[in-house]
């Protein structure tokens, strides 16, 4: 079994090695009536960079990306500097010459990749997944019994922020920085999966296309690992279950399907703020546009974050969203999970936790705010202040350094939530929800425990579990995903995920100090706060 995992180990790292070769090579030549589709495409009224383009870019062969986008990004700020200087405004490119040298490889790619996508799809994407569950699957006997599984965790390279958590930290951040950033530098990425995508939308597939699909992938496979490994916890089979459902069919199949039914693209599960730019002008107005569907869209997404997003909370807590819908908490319990111990229970970590990810809830809502009112004033700006500036911040700092970049190519070093802990607008919206005014809780039985520390340990947002199961005190905090691993690891079942009654939801204990405290009086007051059993 093991020789069998040292084979998947090395078919997953060469298809890897493809998958992340790729982006600098290939072959690209434009012709010129490609050239003048995309002119048409984009409305490009710039004679300065149409001029340019025809004497570097067309009829010339290039050799990987990393000559073409220069060429192509070099011409396009060339000639916005001209523009804005002489006034020209109407002849400014607007898109970014990221996204031109994107558009311009994906319309010219000429080379081995482009014309041998299902190949190509193989050396990546099929001998990344063969050579996983190769490593994956031989844990069912490997493993041995059903039971806690976390033998070795620190022992090891890739689970104790070592060379290998190091590499996967580089490689993950890296992609994100391509994706968000130089997009140019994915289209050989798009080509191995535009058959897929003209399948399920009509178009070629774009970046995000790349992302969404391999999200689905990743965690799939990774979804394989997390049913061998909790095998003996059914609530861990049925959570892992839920976030791939609602990923592959919710985030991914159907608002592909739906774009290619001429509908908008949609995620009904994305809700505000979590989807902040719901409420932006370009979106308001593009579903407002597309008829009844539009409208639909845009009811559903006021009721799902005023009346669902609560209603849901106060019956099942935050996890019925966290750890059952989310993509984000999808791929945190998946791909996350052999990091989740990294997350740091400090009382500073704490600290940070609470002022940055209430203060991104507070960015957001202001945001909104002035997005609202500049949409009905028809007014830029709010008190002086550029309302677009303001969507460009937080899209840049939030959606795509923090939740991005950070929140998922941090996950070897600080643990596997680190966006959801201290970045998500809407899991603070939730965790208002779940302290103040909801059913869920976790009960501890203080007299089992044997203080192994696994709860606190292995808990991904940081919740020093064992100090609350040492008093037999419930665990009621606005952070908490409801995951269940701390149930899952704890060897003398002292926690137990509960909705009940809010009355006695919060049991603070007191600690006893020598006569300070009337012991007969404790024990009456506990008795009659005890519902009777007959």
């Amino acid at each position: 079994m093991k020789a069998i995992k040292n084979i998947g180990l090395v078919i997953f790292l060469i298809g890897l090695a493809t998958f992340t070769v790729i982006p600098v090579t290939g072959t690209y030549q434009l012709d010129q009536n490609t050239f003048e589709e995309i002119i048409k495409e984009k409305n490009i009224k710039s004679d300065a960079f149409i001029q340019t383009i025809n004497q570097n870019v067309v009829g010339k062969e290039f050799n990987g990306m990393l000559s073409l986008s220069p060429a192509i990004t070099t011409a396009l700020e060339n000639a916005n500097a001209q523009h804005k200087k002489n006034k020209e405004y109407k002849k400014v490119i607007y898109t970014s010459g990221h996204d031109m040298a994107a558009l311009v490889g994906k319309k010219s790619g000429t080379g081995f990749i482009a014309q041998n996508k299902g190949l190509m799809w193989f050396f990546t994407f099929g001998l990344g997944i063969i050579g996983a569950l190769m490593f994956i699957l031989p844990n069912v006997i490997l493993l041995g019994k059903k039971g806690i599984k976390n033998d070795g965790v620190y022992h090891e390279s890739s689970t104790n922020k070592g060379w290998i958590a190091w590499m996967v930290f580089i490689f993950l951040v890296s992609f994100y920085l391509v994706l968000y950033f130089s997009p140019e530098y994915a289209v050989n990425w798009t080509f191995l999966v535009d058959p897929i995508s003209e399948s399920l939308s009509g178009n070629p597939a774009g970046h995000w296309f790349v992302y969404g699909f391999m999200y689905c992938v990743v965690m799939t496979v990774m979804a394989v690992r997390m049913y061998i490994k909790y095998r003996h916890n059914v609530y861990q089979m049925v959570r892992t279950t839920s976030v791939l459902f609602f990923q592959i069919v919710f985030a991914f199949l159907i608002p592909e399907i739906m774009v290619r039914l001429q509908m908008p693209y949609y995620d009904f599960k994305n809700a505000f703020p979590l989807d902040y730019d719901f409420f932006f002008q370009w979106n308001l107005k593009s579903l407002l546009n597309s008829g009844g569907i539009g409208l639909f869209i845009l009811v559903w997404g006021v009721v799902l974050t005023l009346v669902i997003v609560p209603v849901m909370v106060y019956f099942f807590g935050k996890r019925w969203y966290c750890s059952w819908v989310c993509g984000c908490g999808g791929l945190a319990e998946t791909l996350g999970d052999p990091y989740r111990q990294h997350s740091s229970k400090s009382l500073f970590s704490w600290k940070v936790e609470r002022w940055l990810i209430h203060g991104v809830l507070l960015f957001a809502v202001v945001m909104t705010g002035m997005t609202l009112y500049s949409f009905f004033a028809e007014s830029g700006t709010v008190l002086g202040i550029k309302t677009q500036s303001v969507q460009n911040t937080y899209s840049l700092l939030i959606g795509a350094v923090f939740a991005g970049v950070i929140g998922t190519g941090f996950y070897p070093i600080f643990g596997n939530r680190v966006w959801c802990r201290f970045g998500c607008p809407l899991a603070a919206y939730l965790g208002f929800v779940q302290r103040f005014k909801s059913r869920f809780r976790i009960t501890t039985n203080g007299g089992q425990c044997i203080s192994c520390g696994n709860c606190s340990t292995y808990c991904e947002q940081g919740i020093d579990v064992r100090a609350y199961a040492q008093k037999g005190e419930n665990i009621v905090r606005s952070s908490c995903v409801g995951c269940g691993i701390c149930s899952a690891v704890c060897p003398r079942g002292v926690l137990k995920l509960e909705n009940g009654p809010e009355e006695g939801r919060i049991n603070p204990t007191e600690v006893l100090l020598g006569n300070d405290v009337d012991l007969m009086e404790l024990v009456n007051k506990k008795n009659r706060n005890t519902p009777c059993s007959c």
